[in-house]
């Protein structure tokens, strides 16, 4: 930090450090808002490192953010991405996470993978969009204890000026303490160009008051001139007591207030430890390097910081692990030599290479060839539900580390660190990986319902042959992806979690695997019941010559309560149809309410009652009587109202208090009844409510829209009721 020498040298870009010790590693998530920064942080981060030769390139001429990242066509990251770097004897695997919300599922596998996050956030941009996409974030990492620092940038561009923006995220992340997110440094800006912006020329450390001048192109410490004590003073009395606060030394307050000095090299251990239990959150300011100058601004500082005060995979709790039928077993201690336990942590497919799985190995050394148990899918989301379970061993390829494009060779993944895995074929998001003789499982992560429906269809015959395979390696790759093959309307259907994530599915399969499909508009599954009781006469009677076909039974059908489905009731006496022949009519009535008798929607909730017939000793057949029931339901039918029945799915809508009337508003204008609400949390409510799924198949871009993105929703099916006659025009499928 402030008082540690800053002549490092990061290593060569092409000569990556192999078998690091778990206390040398860093493990670091880039998590923040859409267009904050994060990857032009990491490629300054990396050239600071020594790794890059100019702002973010590789020797090969890519970015580093190109590996395993596809971009949008708004020129938007979608993907996770890892860059590792070597600063002062530390390898740090930077993890730069997509910002948009789309992609949270790939935020969810960053954090997985890390120890510690640091929070990038955008002084262009305006505060309510820096709440609306990290604080959900934030809090995930408080709920586990993930030590957390933030960095703002575009400090240069500002709508919100570095103090104000500092307070902001005091109150938005502090929980209820501000001072526990405070600035480590000050931003020096330069004089004002046309535009009225400023540029970012240095950093005033409030520890050290010390002036770290970037302006000549080199990183230049300075004394902290007289005109910038004022300000410096009052905020790093505000910073000392933010930082005795969390010491674990009690007597440093007393001191301090009894007007002593605390030595600087106190206050950065203490800092640093506190940083690394999660309890206080440093923020610091940085920008890319400017042409020609070879380190970003504020970058050596976040080097000094992550490797300072950010945990070691030793120092950060792991996840819980188990035997593979659930016993649970001691905690791991991130041990080299100890059982071998990885995850795949993502998957992702290469045109030359195949098959890649970025691995965290968490206990013992993975090394190349070596066979392991692969377990599980391992993930807990409702995207995860009707994947079954999957045990096997497999012989692991080649080990990597990425580099932009660069996959470098690697003799062994100690505990803590990451890797890439070749042809990893039979392994999943979320697998995990353990040693033969003695199978582990991994507690499951979390990863968010995708909830926006796409239906498609292949475009080609062509396309038809390779899309089922090329849809579940899809999926296999996107934990944050479902497909759904609805046996009741027969689309196949992909639940992503908005616009972006479907457009970006639809570009995978056409770039990746080659299949074009065409998008249909997706069909909710209705059904059909009939409103007040019927009868209906099936007569099937054909004779061509040669053996002819005899059926004749008649029914009363009636409604059942909800739930009840097709319930079939023999009351024939006298042996009008003949025994072998009542299964035969039960059969018939049976498919035909499987097709429908209105509008090609399942029938149910229905009592058919068969109580006369007639039978020919040499035409009747099972067939033709198959025939008569599926008539005489269709004839009943006719006679009798149909009512549509339609999904109706119980919603959970969370969303800042400020929120709560629009949403309760749009949700009465969906046709949907609040059930209540109640507060979840600091500032925001739950809104429950049944609504018609007619309804909401949009609905997660339109509450996005509806909250300026702060708003989340869940849903499950909870019934089918009737649909308003108004509606029913709305059902164009064919008659079955």
């Amino acid at each position: 930090m402030g008082d540690k020498a800053h002549a490092r040298t990061g290593a060569a870009a092409g000569t990556p450090a192999a078998g690091h010790h778990p206390r040398a590693l860093r493990n670091v998530a880039l998590v923040g808002h859409s267009g904050s920064g994060k990857t032009t942080l990491v490629e300054a981060l990396a050239q600071t490192a020594g790794a890059l030769g100019r702002p973010g390139r590789v020797e090969d001429g890519t970015t580093v953010s190109d590996h395993e990242e596809i971009e949008h066509r708004q020129n938007r990251s979608v993907q996770l991405s890892l860059v590792p770097v070597d600063w002062g004897g530390h390898r740090i695997n930077l993890l730069d996470t997509p910002g948009y919300a789309d992609f949270v599922g790939e935020v969810r596998a960053g954090l997985r993978a890390a120890d510690a996050a640091l929070f990038v956030v955008s002084a262009a941009q305006e505060p309510e969009a820096v709440a609306a996409t990290t604080r959900a974030l934030w809090e995930e990492c408080a709920a586990v204890a993930m030590p957390r620092a933030l960095v703002i940038t575009h400090l240069d561009t500002a709508r919100t000026p570095f103090d104000a923006m500092t307070r902001i995220c005091g109150e938005l992340f502090g929980g209820g303490d501000p001072d526990a997110v405070l600035p480590l440094y000050l931003p020096v800006l330069g004089p004002e160009a046309a535009d009225g912006h400023a540029p970012l020329t240095g950093l005033t450390g409030l520890l050290t008051e010390r002036v770290l001048d970037y302006s000549g192109g080199e990183r230049v410490e300075l004394p902290a001139s007289g005109d910038e004590q004022a300000p410096l003073a009052e905020a790093r009395a505000r910073l000392i007591e933010g930082i005795i606060a969390e010491s674990e030394d009690e007597t440093l307050m007393d001191r301090y207030l009894g007007g002593g000095t605390i030595d600087t090299g106190t206050l950065i251990t203490d800092l640093e430890r506190a940083v690394a239990r999660g309890s206080f959150h440093p923020v610091l300011a940085a920008a890319p390097a400017a042409e020609g100058a070879r380190q970003g601004i504020g970058t050596v500082e976040l080097l000094d910081l992550i490797t300072g005060g950010f945990p070691t995979p030793l120092e950060h709790p792991l996840p819980a692990v188990t035997t593979p039928d659930g016993s649970p077993l001691p905690a791991l201690d991130g041990d080299p030599e100890g059982p071998l336990v990885a995850e795949v942590v993502k998957t992702s497919s290469d045109p030359y290479v195949g098959r890649l799985s970025l691995v965290r190995v968490f206990s013992g050394t993975l090394r190349p060839d070596d066979t392991v148990h692969v377990h599980g899918h391992g993930l807990d989301s409702p995207a995860h539900e009707d994947r079954a379970d999957h045990e096997t061993r497999t012989r692991v390829g080649a080990l990597t580390s990425p580099f932009g494009k660069q996959q470098r060779p690697l003799d062994a993944c100690v505990a803590g660190d990451l890797a890439c895995v070749a042809r990893l074929e039979t392994a999943e998001t979320g697998d995990t990986l353990s040693g033969t003789g003695h199978p582990l499982l991994l507690e499951p992560w979390t990863t968010p319902a995708p909830l926006l429906p796409l239906a498609v269809q292949a475009h080609s015959k062509a396309d038809e042959d390779k899309l089922s395979h090329s849809l579940a390696r899809l999926v296999a790759e996107d934990p944050a992806m479902r497909l759904e093959q609805n046996p009741e309307t027969g689309q196949l259907v992909l639940w992503c979690l908005g616009e972006a994530h479907l457009d970006v599915a639809l570009d995978r399969l056409r770039d990746h695997y080659g299949v074009q499909v065409d998008t249909v508009p997706h069909r909710v599954a209705l059904r059909e019941t009939f409103a007040g009781p019927a009868t209906g006469r099936g007569r099937h009677v054909k004779q061509s010559g040669g053996h002819g076909q005899y059926a004749v039974c008649e029914i009363d059908v009636e409604p059942l309560p909800a739930g009840s489905g097709v319930a079939f009731v023999d009351r024939v006496v006298g042996g009008a149809v003949p025994r072998p022949f009542i299964a035969s009519v039960e059969k018939g009535v049976r498919a035909q309410a499987a097709r429908g008798v209105a509008a090609g929607h399942p029938l149910v909730d229905i009592r058919v009652t068969l109580r006369d017939g007639k039978a020919h000793s040499v035409d009747s057949s099972d067939a033709a009587f198959q025939t008569a029931g599926a008539l005489a339901l269709r004839e009943a039918a006719a006679e009798a109202h149909v009512q549509f029945l339609e999904p109706v799915a119980e919603v959970g809508v969370l969303v800042p208090d400020a929120y709560v009337g629009p949403v309760m508003s749009d949700l009465s204008g969906r046709r949907g009844r609040v059930t209540g609400t109640e507060q979840s949390g600091s500032g925001r409510t739950l809104v429950r409510a049944d609504v018609p799924e007619l309804e909401i198949g949009r609905y997660a871009v339109d509450l996005r829209a509806l909250t300026h993105g702060t708003g989340r929703f869940d849903r499950s099916y909870a019934r089918h009721e009737p649909m308003p006659p108004q509606l029913a025009d709305r059902v164009h499928a064919p008659q079955g």
